[in-house]
């Protein structure tokens, strides 16, 4: 076969395979040991791509191979649900394979990247690091990742309660990498495998041996535990709509509800059941707030139900209050009546839920199928209590909150002792590999946690899940069934992956940035030096030179009477609007006036020919070289470095010029042939202080609006939205209940906070960095320049890496 058409041929092949292979892999059950090089055939030809143009469009590809093979099933469900039907519902998922799948597009973009600087281990490592982290910060729709497909090797899946399901992806990458890499070296001779096989068998020995080693420290259940018998009722009634339509809305109710009533008795008659466990949405109206006297009259039939059959009942249903509708999961105790509620905090996007910025009539024109119920607000822990007085604490998930990992990891810090699930996955039941992935997906759960866990769904898969991740049984998929669960009273061990939350993606995105930034910062310092020399500078009258100094002045006394403030009054935090008005009015005021001006006076100056030309936007001015005589360095280095045109008639030039470094311009015009020079041994020393200044200077990184207005958003942000979603329930939630403005008011308000402790940050930062320099000067002149180079790296490795490592130091710990 000709040569050429294989080296077309090999990226469409390659395709195939790990396609092939991840469609075995998602299978689950023995296929696990496929995932250990299931990316293998991508790999390789990702090798033989080319350039980010190469790895871009196979990482595209893969994404869209990946979707096809994998979630196929969903495109399905869509096409069904909206009326699309089969074919434009997998049609719809492939276009948009990109947005749901991106990890693949990171991953190859940064292994390409990181192998032309670097050798396969730290370009494995990176682009593992790259996947995670996409998969972290991108709100996947379903929370699938590769390491799902581990939930058949019962050694390799228990490595998920020290960092989730996403550890697991990076190992199994590392893992795939490596055995890639031994058949890409398979010219070289055995020994050569070999040695590229041997950290793979170890790493794989390590994380066998954790996982049988936890599996063995799992407590087990004492004789005498007190245990619960919780049924789970799987009544086979899925299609509510078909239903609506053969005997009406009441009389649809009325059939559900008999239905479950009488799998409910016979769980308590043939099973011994201390607990009912009805799915999601069984009764599909607002429970306690009745619409009609007939649901009036179904509300008190449940609850006289519950008091009848002397069983505690949790039940999928509906809820209201004066922010909207939610999906909702209510407790019932048999005479106490309602014990509690959950609402969904995970409700589907757009099926069941559509944001408020996005909601609207033209919205609802083109998908009249989108839902209308809101966002819970986060976990919630309530018990199961059986009549004798045993109890377990519990937290509910309903549907898509058992795919996020946090909901499970909240409830076990609130003290939950196991996991009760409702779905309803009904919806996607034509095609059996959807609710077998939803039930993978949620076992995961029970392992980063150790809590077991009870899953009831309305069609299947209704199943028991125990703390090592073993599904211990399972309910058929659309049949009628009742399952009943002993459930023990007892506290689950401790894991890192609930101490620390998922921390995984967040860790490899703070690697990856600093990464970034030193591989930035050595570019930057190995370019040439004339492409890094500045040629700006500012043409400042004696008046503007003192207006610029003063706003300057008064910006940085603004500066520092906050923080003085801070320590005698307030403490080290922003705790009132007058601090920010403070902030706003002192500070941020004379500094932008100041940069106003100096964009005003900003010029560059060149040695062209037999003349300095200082160009503006107002005019161009040469100035004969012969005619510059001297160059006088400011001896008071404010609002900046800069020096004094001394011409032959003995008088200074009109304008000053602050400029980072004289010697330069002074260098300059020496070579064009000026007679220039320095007067002086003071105006020597002066010059000696402008250069080792401007030694330590880096162009982009102390631009202000990067390092005081763009560089704070990003910590800005993340408290903000930690704050939307403790105060109002979601990233949004204060926008659906006061209003967009009131949410950009936060937002600024955040950012402006902090603005203003960075600011101080940098402030103290550089204070170090200077008096560094100054005691430099004084002691080792030969050496200041290269000591205020490291001394400014440093305060600024501290600003921009410090300040990220310790937010998310915070957000890991907290």
């Amino acid at each position: 076969m000709d040569r050429s058409f294989l080296l077309r041929a090999r990226l469409p092949l390659a395709l195939l395979l790990s396609a092939f292979a991840l469609f075995v892999f998602s299978l689950g059950g023995a296929a696990w040991w496929i995932g250990l090089g299931v990316l293998v055939p991508w790999l390789l030809a990702l090798d033989g791509e080319r350039g980010l143009r190469g790895a871009l469009v196979a990482g595209w590809a893969m994404s869209v191979a990946f979707t096809a093979a994998v979630l196929g099933w969903f495109g399905a469900a869509v096409g069904d649900y909206t009326g699309l039907g089969p074919v434009g519902g997998f049609t719809a998922l492939v276009l948009l394979a990109p947005l749901l799948q991106p990890q693949w597009i990171a991953y190859a973009l940064v292994r390409e990247l990181a192998g032309r600087r670097h050798g396969p281990a730290v370009r494995a490592l990176a682009a593992a690091a790259a996947w995670v982290a996409c998969e972290a910060l991108w709100p996947k729709l379903l929370g699938d990742t590769l390491g799902h497909g581990l939930l058949g090797a019962t050694w390799l899946r228990q490595a998920a309660d020290l960092g989730g399901a996403p550890l697991l992806s990076l190992l199994l990458l590392l893992v795939n990498e490596g055995i890639a890499l031994a058949i890409a070296r398979r010219r070289r001779g055995l020994r050569s495998v070999a040695g590229t096989l041997a950290p793979v068998a170890v790493l794989l020995a390590f994380w066998s041996g954790y996982g049988a080693w936890r599996l063995a420290s799992l407590p087990g259940l004492p004789e005498d535990a007190p245990v619960l018998r919780v049924a789970l009722v799987q009544a086979n009634l899925g299609d509510y709509a078909s239903l609506r339509e053969e005997r009406g809305t009441y009389g649809a109710v009325r059939h559900v509800l008999d239905t479950h009533y009488a799998l409910s008795w016979s769980a308590r008659r043939e099973h011994g059941a201390d607990v009912i466990l009805w799915p999601e949405t069984v009764y599909p109206t607002t429970f306690g707030s009745p619409r009609s006297e007939d649901g009036a009259a179904l509300d008190a039939e449940i609850q006289a139900f519950v008091d009848a059959i002397g069983l505690p009942l949790v039940f999928g249903t509906y809820d209201i209050d004066a922010a909207g509708e939610y999906n909702a999961a209510v407790f019932l105790e048999p005479r106490t009546g309602r014990l509690g509620t959950y609402r969904k905090t995970h409700p589907f996007p757009l099926t069941e839920h559509v944001p408020a910025w996005l909601d609207g009539p033209v919205l609802r024109r083109w998908l009249p199928w989108a839902g209308g119920w809101q966002p819970g607000d986060g976990a919630r822990v309530l018990p199961l209590r059986a009549a004798d007085g045993r109890q377990v604490e519990v937290v509910p998930l309903i549907c898509l909150d058992d795919v996020r990992p946090a909901l499970a990891i909240d409830g076990a810090r609130l003290g939950a002792q196991a996991i009760i699930g409702l779905s309803n996955d009904a919806w996607f039941s034509r095609d059996g590999r959807g609710a077998q992935l939803h039930l993978a997906v949620a076992a995961f759960r029970s392992i980063e946690t150790r809590l077991p866990q009870l899953r009831v769904t309305t069609t299947g898969l209704s199943a028991i899940v125990d703390p090592s991740g073993e599904v211990l049984a399972a309910t058929p998929a659309n049949d009628q069934a009742v399952l009943t669960a002993p459930l023990p009273v007892l506290s689950p061990p401790p894991t890192l992956a609930v101490r620390w939350g998922d921390w995984v993606g967040r860790a490899a995105a703070l690697a990856l940035a600093a990464w970034a930034l030193a591989w930035a910062l050595r570019v930057w310092s190995r370019l040439p030096a004339r492409r890094r020399a500045d040629d700006r500078l500012l043409l400042l009258t004696p008046s503007m030179r003192l207006v610029i100094g003063a706003l300057q002045a008064v910006a940085g006394l603004g500066l520092a009477s906050l923080a003085l403030d801070m320590a005698l009054r307030v403490g080290w935090q922003v705790a009132t609007l007058r601090q920010l008005q403070g902030f706003a009015l002192a500070v941020l005021l004379p500094v932008a006036l100041a940069w106003a001006l100096r964009a005003w006076c900003t010029a560059r100056w060149q040695v062209r020919g037999e003349a300095l030309v200082l160009a503006s936007r107002r005019e161009q001015v040469e100035i004969p070289l012969a005619s510059i005589v001297g160059l006088r360095p400011w001896r008071l280095p404010w609002p900046g470095s800069g020096a004094v045109l001394q011409l032959g008639s003995g008088q200074a030039w009109r304008q000053q010029l602050q400029l980072a470094d004289p010697v330069a311009l002074l260098a300059a015009l020496a070579a064009g042939g000026s007679p220039a020079r320095l007067d002086g041994a003071k105006a020597a020393a002066d010059a000696r202080r402008d250069q080792v200044r401007a030694s330590g200077r880096a162009r982009w990184l102390d631009q202000p609006w990067l390092k005081f207005g763009l560089f704070p958003l990003l910590p800005a942000a993340i408290a903000f939205r930690l704050h939307q979603v403790i105060t109002f329930g979601g990233t949004f939630g204060e926008a659906q209940v006061h209003g967009w403005g009131a949410w950009w008011l936060g937002l600024g308000i955040w950012w402006l906070s902090w603005m203003l402790g960075l600011a101080l940050v940098a402030t103290a930062l550089r204070l170090l960095a200077e008096a560094a320099t100054f005691a430099a000067l004084r002691l080792a002149p030969a050496r200041a320049a290269a000591l205020r180079t490291r001394a400014f790296t440093l305060a600024r490795a501290l600003y921009f890496l410090g300040i990220p490592a310790w937010l998310g130091w915070r957000l890991l710990v907290g």
